[in-house]
């Protein structure tokens, strides 16, 4: 799914559902969507890497691993 979005890209409404599944299973989780999920992104991170930033009803962003996720 990250690479299916260009950079700067939001997911769309399908992938945005998964992703918001997904993340209620970081270690974070509570921190990473604070007041609430308006969207999810793809940007860049350190070294020139790609994640998943969520993008909060507040306007503000945070970025996140996947794997984190998934391997908690």
């Amino acid at each position: 799914m990250l690479n299916r979005y260009e950079l700067g890209d939001k997911l769309n409404s399908q992938d945005q559902l998964f992703l918001s599944d997904v993340l209620k299973r970081h270690p974070d989780a509570a921190s990473k969507i604070g007041c609430g999920i308006e969207s999810f992104s793809v940007r860049s991170a350190e070294y020139g890497t790609r994640c998943f930033w969520v993008n909060r009803l507040d306007n503000s962003t945070d970025k996140f691993s996947f794997r984190s996720c998934i391997y908690n």
